[in-house]
């Protein structure tokens, strides 16, 4: 992958290159107006990467987007654009074979990213043709489909060798802040000020040098303009941040707004106290930069935004006949942008306008069955915190949430707000929240006094839930809409994770590790090998790696779930009984009480872990290929509960993660019986030959494989004899090594039937040409070896197709050991001969196969003069480092992995031993 990162510089015009027609098809949301406004737009950076075309360069190209998106800030829209990303990318690498170019190009409003791929010949469209989008149910095109869906503009553009997507995406719209001046106040309580307030404007550039320094600012601290216009802001800065806050002025001028306490150092050398307001604008060029406005300290209240006190409850006009925002009464201005801000914001006014102990909200789900505890206060909220009640039959509903409703006291009704169940509190009123008739939620205050409320405060309550409900649903649909992207960004990545191993172990680390801390605080999968076993602790995890331990034994010591198939999560109490059950015991044994315990793990961790069980656990079922192979359990910790977006995620998560797991189980047994098959065909342990050194080096080629086409053997015919082979299937994998297995133990058998070496080999060659289309050419050199009473050693020799046996003499001298004659399984009939070959003491016999001579790289080949010159510089070395010598040889001599099987087989004479 190459990148590039060229920041401020503008995009060129990607017109038609090589005088080639560039047909486009461009496809937008908005009107010409807004198009033409886009492409004007100031590119402000641009970061460039080609990946090569390979399955591992979709993820890598998503990480290169998500990264450079959000370095520039740009988190709102990071999800939809690795999406898009992701999929074009793939339809590059993947679909269309060739190296893929992505580029992003940074603006003012929004990003875009171009896609490219360079597939060798492409017919262009016409530039007339229109769009089509083809179908949702086809299998490939669904990149444009998203595109559409997703991107505010995208297009195609086309050359004969060249195909490039762009799209874009818009940064959403984000309000801008408004500050008010309060309530009106009368004139004596109004903050004192001198005589005259002094408000120094300093406007500061990009690079934080003052560029504006107004009379104001003069007055104040004694510079004129010329003196300090082109110096930076923080050299007149007296102290270095804030008191009580972590905000340097330096990192202060670079926010959007700000407001604070520092000192200006004036001309006189003394600091004036200040209280500033930052506010950061760009120009009609978008150049950036930060206006302040300058008070003294006591004069705060001239710039400070006034802490916003709960409005009375008429909705009249205010001070001057300007109307009041009713939504603005209720929840005060400016309103929080995200939704749970907005929603404790809610459940706080409420409580604070009916003067209650506590207040709550819940948010319906998308079938109005259920309700969603999402904001509460002055109730344990982490107890609440999403945890879903009934609306309509069944026990514990919530009977009271489609209309308001008065509770004089919740002991004569129990159960009736199930929310409340132990909480103390006795009187409530609850509302719902309803959008154009759609029940979306209910909001509650309750007292701990009986008879509180009246249908009085029901009106009121209702009066300002009515105001906030179409701002609450509006931001739970953009919470949601981020879920759901997210959602899909989360499961893109872990599908190519899952993909993109075979080995079981690390499947079930990275099942629990895409999990924690994104889905669950804690994580457990068990395993099931067969329908006859029970389920297996296979892997714990969780985020705090201090309680992994404690968490595995508290596991280990309960009974796992029931392999139920049916899909979706169930709620396990097991852990969370078990957990309170242990801690119970423990502070027990430490307060002296209960049965004292030999072995204890001390209270602190027995707790720890008690609470990290003691929230909400699930259990979701992996299946796969309509089998359970496991379970997938995810915890939280003390009385939390699992949003519904959450375990509908994760669901399918399981779904991915089942089927991963079950290929690699199905990959890890089919590499077992491969390896034990292959492992059966090389031969046992080498026999040891009084008076002979023997040295086998074998290696095959291709990953996994132990025993190719190449093979050796080295066995006992009789006493004071020894068979020795070594051949060379035609081909590789597995049908040559059905071969090899036929031809090691024919030779075996034959051999020691008392058959000499060529008729050891004609009837082997028949046996070949019998297996008919699964026969496979063989080149083999067979030989029977006799030590000798005299130190040397007497072999014959059959050299069937096979390359000649080397002979190394003490002086040096390397000769052929043999003469060639035809290999074995293409002749019926042959007549083959054997040669006697003595080895004189200190001689040394190598053997090898073709993957050795013919090792290359690029045009040049080692050959038999390269193993010739190699065996040369073995005088007097032994066996084995004349075999370690020569694969050495053989390895460096190019950059490559071997591409065939090498066996080498090296036997040396050493000579008698003299006392």
């Amino acid at each position: 992958m190459t990148t590039g990162l060229h920041p401020g510089e503008a995009p060129q015009d990607p017109g038609p290159k090589d005088d080639q027609p560039l047909p486009r098809q461009e496809v937008g949301r908005g009107s010409s107006h807004d198009e033409n406004r886009t492409r004007s737009s100031v590119i402000t950076a641009r970061a460039a990467a080609s990946f090569e075309p390979v399955s591992r360069s979709v993820a890598t190209a998503r990480s290169f987007v998500r990264d450079t998106l959000q370095g520039w800030g740009f988190a709102d829209i990071v999800d939809d654009a690795v999406v898009l990303t992701s999929e074009l990318v793939t339809n590059a690498v993947v679909h269309a074979g060739t190296s893929a170019d992505v580029l992003c190009l940074r603006a003012e409003d929004g990003v875009r990213i171009e896609v490219a791929d360079r597939y060798p010949e492409r017919e262009i469209p016409l530039q007339s043709s229109p769009v089509n989008m083809g179908s949702p149910d086809r299998e490939g095109g669904r990149g444009l489909q998203l595109c559409a869906a997703m991107a505010g503009r995208w297009g195609v553009e086309y050359t004969p060798t060249h195909k490039q997507v762009w799209f874009q995406l818009d940064l959403p719209d984000r309000p801008v802040g408004t500050r008010t001046a309060g309530p009106s106040l009368p004139a004596d309580l109004l903050p004192l000020a001198d005589g005259r307030v002094r408000v120094a404007v300093v406007q500061i550039d990009r690079a934080g040098a003052i560029n504006a320094w107004n009379e104001d600012a003069e007055e104040l601290f004694g510079y004129a303009a010329d003196q300090v216009i082109g110096k930076p802001l923080t050299d007149l800065a007296a102290w270095p941040h804030t008191p009580g806050t972590s905000t340097g002025v330096a990192e202060a001028l670079q926010l959007s707004r700000w407001e604070g306490s520092y000192g200006i150092r004036g001309a006189n050398g003394r600091v004036t106290p200040v209280y500033a307001s930052h506010l950061r604008v760009r120009d009609a060029a978008g150049e950036p930069s930060t206006v302040c406005l300058l008070v003294r300290d006591h004069e705060r209240a001239v710039l400070q935004t006034p802490i916003r006190v709960p409005t009375g409850d008429s909705g009249g006009s205010g001070e001057g006949g300007q109307a009041t925002d009713p939504f603005e009464v209720f929840i005060g201005s400016p309103a929080p942008d995200d939704l749970d801000g907005l929603l404790q914001r809610t459940v706080e006014r409420a409580r604070d306008m009916l003067d209650g102990d506590s207040a709550f909200l819940l948010l319906a789900t998308d079938d109005e069955t259920e309700l969603e505890v999402r904001a509460s206060t002055g109730l344990p909220s982490a107890r609440q915190r999403f945890a879903r009640v009934p609306v309509e039959a069944g026990p514990g509903r919530y009977g009271s949430a489609r209309m308001p409703a008065v509770h004089d006291d919740l002991a004569a009704v129990p159960g009736a707000v199930p929310l409340l169940n132990g909480t103390g509190m006795r009187s409530v009123v609850t509302v719902p929240l309803k959008v154009e008739g759609r029940l979306t939620g209910s909001l509650g205050v309750a007292a701990e006094a009986a008879s509180r409320y009246s249908n009085e405060e029901a009106l009121r309550l209702q009066f300002a839930a009515d105001r906030i409900a179409l701002a609450v649903e509006s931001a739970r649909l953009g919470e949601l809409e981020r879920l759901r992207r997210g959602s899909l960004s989360f499961l893109v990545e872990a599908s190519d994770l899952l993909a993109g191993t075979l080995d079981r172990d690390q499947t079930l680390a990275l099942m629990a590790q895409m999990t924690i801390p994104t889905l669950a605080t804690w994580c457990a999968v068990y395993t099931i090998a067969d329908q006859a076993s029970d389920p297996y602790l296979s892997y714990v995890l969780h985020e705090d790696e201090d309680l992994i331990d404690g968490l595995k034994a508290l596991l280990s010591k309960i009974p796992p779930p029931e392999p139920i198939p049916t899909p979706g999560a169930r709620v396990w109490t097991a852990p969370a009984e078990a957990g309170h059950r242990a801690a119970l015991h423990t502070s027990m044994r430490s307060l002296g009480l209960g049965e004292p315990a030999t072995v204890s793990s001390g209270i602190g961790t027995t707790l720890a872990t008690a609470s990290a069980v003691g929230g909400e656990t699930v259990v979701l079922p992996l299946v796969a290929r309509n089998r359970v192979i496991g379970m997938l359990t995810l915890g939280k910790p003390t009385d939390e509960h699992f949003r519904q977006e959450i375990l509908e995620l994760a669901e399918d998560l399981s779904r991915r993660a089942a089927l991963a797991l079950d290929n690699a189980r199905l990959y890890s047994e089919r590499v077992a019986i491969s390896q034990s098959l292959q492992r059966s065909l090389l031969p046992p342990e080498l026999p040891d030959i009084d008076g002979v050194e023997v040295e086998v080096i074998y290696r095959a080629a291709g990953e996994g494989n132990e025993v190719g086409g190449d093979f050796y053997d080295l066995f006992p015919i009789r006493d004071g004899a020894y068979g020795f082979a070594i051949g060379d299937v035609c081909g590789t994998g597995p049908e040559a090594a059905a071969v090899t297995g036929l031809a090691r133990h024919a030779l075996r058998l034959l051999a020691r039937e008392g058959y000499g070496g060529p008729a050891v080999l004609e009837r082997l060659n028949s046996a070949i040409i019998d297996e008919g289309a699964r026969s496979r050419f063989l080149t083999l050199l067979y030989g029977e070896l006799w030590p000798q009473e005299d130190g040397s050693a007497v072999l014959k020799v059959v050299c069937a197709g096979h390359p000649l046996p080397l002979r190394l003499r003490q002086d040096g001298t390397v000769e052929p050991a043999a003469e060639p004659q035809p290999l074995l399984g293409v002749m019926e009939d042959l007549e083959l001969y054997e040669q006697t070959v003595t080895l004189d003491p200190g001689d040394v016999l190598l053997c090898v196969t073709d993957g050795v001579t013919e090792r290359r790289e690029g045009t040049r080949m080692l050959g038999d003069d390269g193993l010739t010159e190699v065996l040369t510089t073995c005088t007097g070395l032994t066996a084995g480092a004349v075999a370690a010598r020569v694969m050495r040889a053989v390895e460096r001599f190019a950059s490559d992995a071997p591409s065939d099987d090498m066996a080498i087989l090296a036997m040396r004479v050493p000579g008698l031993q003299r006392d």
